[in-house]
């Protein structure tokens, strides 16, 4: 019997411009020969926003697509989706793997966005407003973070007009130039932060799949050898990875576009799970 693959992706960003996700059928051959497929934040955005039917609408289509897509499917919420489900975290492979979207990594969640000062002020707020014991507890955190993650509302996102949406784009992302610089910092400071999270939160997890910062990489750190995997996004430039899990490997792959949907392509790397 063939070994059951458990797919992890992240930051498909449904509904929004930016994403090369326009028909959820794109995904389909992503599923093929998987028994779960886990979907790991940002799948969509559920905030409140100025155009709430298109997101009642891109929700919709999404719970209807997954529910006859073949594999089990759980969702990981995101900054973009804190509500989607109850799982802010996965443990698999017996707990040598964490699953997360990776926001939680950053006190102002999203550090770029023309938003990270109201993120930055809510988890301080709700960090004060914790006992001292919870300050420093995983669950914790990351439960303040979606809650402060759906406070702050949609901005552009969900636009359906083509200019009016490039330009809140540029605005929330792109403009002051210090933004990429914020990016650039992002990209250099989560596979540190993410190994430091499993060796103080998680000591069993020998890998960290975050996504979140749209940029797909693979990276050891420290000497215990902590392997951190983003698994980048379905939007541009940078695309993305899929990670397949079995009973004993760790496959890094990417995400490859033939005739318009989204394959699991060549190896980027692979791991003994050990243990």
């Amino acid at each position: 019997m063939a070994d059951a693959i458990t797919r992890i992706i992240s930051d498909v960003h449904y509904g929004d411009r930016s994403s090369r996700v326009r028909s959820l059928a794109q995904l389909r051959p992503l599923g093929a020969g998987v028994a779960t497929l886990v979907l790991n934040g940002d799948t969509l955005d559920t905030r409140t926003g100025p155009f709430p039917e298109r997101t009642a609408r891109s929700r919709a289509e999404l719970t209807e697509f997954f529910a006859g897509f073949g594999p089990a499917v759980t969702f990981v919420t995101g900054n973009h989706d804190p509500d989607i489900s109850l799982h802010h975290a996965l443990e698999l492979a017996g707990g040598r793997v964490l699953v997360t979207h990776g926001d939680v990594l950053f006190d102002a969640i999203v550090p770029w966005s023309s938003d990270a000062g109201r993120f930055r002020a809510g988890m301080r707020a709700g960090l004060a407003a914790l006992a001292p014991a919870e300050r420093h507890n995983f669950e914790a955190r990351l439960a303040l973070a979606r809650r402060v993650a759906a406070s702050v509302p949609q901005r552009h996102h969900a636009n359906p007009d083509r200019l009016k949406y490039a330009v809140g784009f540029l605005a929330d992302t792109v403009w002051p130039p210090w933004r990429g610089l914020a990016i650039l910092h992002t990209w250099l400071v989560l596979p540190g932060r993410a190994a430091e999270l499993a060796r103080r939160h998680r000591p069993k997890a020998k890998f960290v799949l975050t996504g979140h910062i749209h940029r797909p990489g693979v990276w050891r750190r420290g000497a215990d050898g902590v392997v951190v995997v983003n698994t980048g996004s379905f939007c541009r430039p940078l695309g993305g990875y899929v990670v397949d899990l079995t009973s004993d490997r760790l496959t890094v792959r990417r995400i490859e576009v033939r005739q318009g949907d989204f394959h699991p392509g060549g190896v980027v790397a692979e791991f003994s799970l050990g243990g």
